[in-house]
């Protein structure tokens, strides 16, 4: 049964389709209760369940709660497919008791994130930045996407790596290993930033080669290779000190449908925030804000790229990003959802399909249930107005 449903995540992976389908479903004749096959077919996004099995899953869900992750999936399993028969309400709530369910077994701490924030804002300032110049490796081959979660950014990355000179790679957890031995200099375990104060140039270049030397057995070759982590976009000073030439990608989405599509999505590690939708509000205010700051501090070094734009007029997009990180145009990068390469995130197979514009939006089927995402997200809602 596990070696089905790790077959079909495999299949997933390397854009099998038929297979991965097949691979879940041989593991539900085997365990009509498992609720993780259930949620690998909801994240195929385009899967359509028949009654048969929304049938199955309610009674799974009624009968045998083995625990409260299997529970959790099966809540966001029969909430796609209550979206996707229009009975919207009854989506939110099973959503809504699955990240409820998420929220027990991870809780986050958004007054501390926020906290955070503020102390990267003042920390990484113009001086911190005039007084480093000219530490770091001066590699110009890493091309760091951030963002949040569900906003674009894997789709960015399949453009990018649809170019002859890019490799694509996947989510490292490099810079934020970093980050946590930063940290660790510090009583607390809660160092960072401030640590990076006592670091000389010579150290800042020596992340840098590390990084460099990590991600190496990555690469095959090309000259440019992609790191595509969300969460980097609160370490952006961290990415310039110790390689100043790196290019940087915000991929970003209007905050209703990036913030609902990652509350509707089951996320099997990380991401705690999105188990609230004020928290989720709070959190998308702290990426406008951090990103604010970096475009303040280093006018220039991030290209923000509207993914509403990008599916609207995807050549004039594609070009404007391909000029941000200093290739040239290639055809193939419009034609990305041809590219064979594995793809590990919750929009493997949404990359490998044409751009489509149905996801703009769709917040607007939940509007009344959204309603304290709304109040949390405050003004930030008038930038994208």
């Amino acid at each position: 049964m596990r070696l089905r449903l790790t077959i079909g995540h495999v299949n997933k992976t390397l854009g099998r389709r038929t297979a991965s389908e097949a691979s879940y479903q041989a593991a539900l004749a085997m365990d009509p209760g498992l609720a993780e096959a259930w949620w690998s077919l909801a994240d195929l996004k385009n899967y359509s369940f028949t009654d048969a099995e929304v049938a199955a899953m309610q009674a799974a869900l009624a009968g045998d709660r083995r625990s409260r992750t299997n529970e959790a999936q099966l809540h966001f399993s029969l909430g796609k497919a209550c979206e996707q028969r229009g009975r919207y309400a009854e989506a939110f709530a099973h959503y809504a008791q699955g990240n409820a369910l998420r929220r027990l077994d991870a809780p986050f701490d958004i007054e501390r994130f926020e906290g955070r924030c503020e102390r990267i804002r003042a920390f990484f300032d113009a001086g911190f930045f005039a007084a480093r110049a000219g530490a770091g490796d001066p590699s110009d081959a890493p091309i760091f996407i951030v963002g949040l979660p569900r906003s674009g950014s894997t789709l960015v990355e399949q453009i990018l790596a649809s170019h002859s000179q890019v490799e694509g790679t996947m989510e490292l957890p490099n810079i934020l290993i970093v980050t946590r031995e930063l940290d660790a200099l510090a009583p607390g375990r809660d160092g960072y930033p401030e640590t990076l104060r006592g670091l000389s140039n010579a150290r800042l270049t020596a992340l840098g080669e590390r990084y460099l030397a990590q991600v190496a057995p990555l690469r095959r070759g090309r000259a440019r290779f992609t790191d595509k982590l969300p969460n980097n976009f609160s370490h952006l000073g961290l990415i310039h000190a110790m390689l100043p030439r790196a290019t940087i990608i915000d991929a970003r989405r209007h905050p209703m449908d990036a913030c609902f599509s990652t509350f509707k999505q089951y996320f099997a590690v990380g991401q705690t925030f999105s188990y609230d939708l004020e928290d989720l509000g709070r959190y998308y205010r702290c990426y406008l804000a951090l990103m604010d700051h970096w475009d303040a501090v280093l006018p220039g070094k991030v290209l923000h790229l509207q993914y509403e734009d990008l599916v609207r007029e995807p050549e004039p997009s594609i070009r404007r990003l391909l000029e941000h990180c200093r290739l040239p145009f290639e055809a193939a990068c419009l034609s990305f959802h041809e590219t064979k390469r594995p793809v590990r995130t919750a929009s493997a197979e949404q990359v490998r399909q044409p751009l489509y514009s149905s996801a703009v939006g769709h917040w607007r089927h939940f509007a009344t249930e959204l309603e304290p995402l709304r109040r949390a997200l405050g003004n930030a809602l008038d930038r994208f107005a």
